[in-house]
């Protein structure tokens, strides 16, 4: 099904430039840093990705404090507003609550949190650029506390948006909690991107393959890769209950292909269409999924 849109309501393609980033910000010396912050290369990876009661409730308050930071960065985005501001409130927050954010350190990732406007499909680094009337913006916070981390991202819309971002918006997160519901043991992984490319494709949207869920909890990325399309017969793990995965599809409004900057993290749309994310931490259940990433 293709919606028609008269040109006032079409989303404008990007031509975002990168800004300038600020310094790294402190992080209090009581507060845990996560393993990976200690040696150079990848962080490794040494728990299960079933995960017992007690790993769970920490995962599920890192995640709340996530979902916390997340909304309170969301209430400041508007027109004026610098990603670099939305970075340090992120930050501050986290930082107040004993958390280490995840991102800030990562594989060399120099801010707290990821904001990625437009075209930007992930990785977007917080810098001086203030927010533009119309633009839409993904922010990806991570809390790392008590030992695990909390991995959660949403949109928001800045100001008044044209109507193809603004439907682009509502059906990702629609897509995402698809995908959340097809979550239940015995099944295997493929099915959660079979559900969430079906229902993107009735909007011909894109689905990026390249940026996958993951595994989630001791270790910020586990190496379980959860694809957001329909890749059977591979990724064909079954799921089994207490198992923890991010779901968080990142839907185009044109093509899939991308593109990375010089900073080796910004990836943007090779065609600069626009693209959403949603993004939340699950757990499978004995009958389905429970959300570990709420305010």
């Amino acid at each position: 099904m293709t919606l028609s849109l008269d040109l006032a309501s079409r989303a404008p393609l990007g031509d975002l430039k990168p800004g300038r980033i600020s310094p790294l910000r402190t992080v209090p010396a009581h507060i845990e840093r996560p393993e990976y912050m200690f040696h150079d290369g990848p962080e490794r990876v040494t728990a299960s990705d079933v995960k017992d009661p007690e790993t769970i409730e920490r995962i599920r308050y890192a995640g709340k404090i996530a979902a916390q930071a997340l909304e309170l960065v969301g209430e400041a985005v508007k027109p004026g507003v610098t990603t670099d501001e939305l970075d340090r409130i992120g930050h501050d927050f986290l930082i107040a609550h004993d958390a280490y954010p995840s991102c800030l350190g990562y594989m060399g990732y120099p801010k707290s949190l990821c904001t990625s406007i437009n075209e930007v499909i992930c990785h977007g680094i917080p810098d001086d650029r203030p927010l533009e009337e119309g633009d839409i913006i993904n922010v990806d916070i991570t809390a790392y506390v008590k030992g695990v981390h909390g991995d959660t991202c949403r949109m928001f819309e800045v100001g008044t948006v044209d109507e193809e971002s603004h439907l682009l918006i509502e059906r990702t997160k629609n897509a995402m909690m698809r995908g959340i519901k097809a979550v239940a043991p015995g099944r295997e992984i493929n099915v959660i991107g079979r559900v969430i490319e079906k229902y993107a494709r009735r909007f011909d949207y894109g689905v990026v393959r390249d940026y996958t869920g993951h595994g989630v909890g001791e270790a910020f990325h586990s190496g379980l890769i959860i694809p957001h399309y329909d890749a059977a017969p591979n990724y064909s793990t079954v799921m089994k209950p207490g198992m923890v995965f991010t779901i968080e599809p990142m839907i185009t409004l044109g093509g899939i292909d991308w593109e990375q900057w010089d900073d080796e993290w910004t990836v943007v749309t090779a065609d600069r269409s626009r693209t959403a994310q949603f993004e939340h931490t699950i757990v499978v259940t004995e009958d389905g999924a429970e959300i570990l990433t709420l305010p």
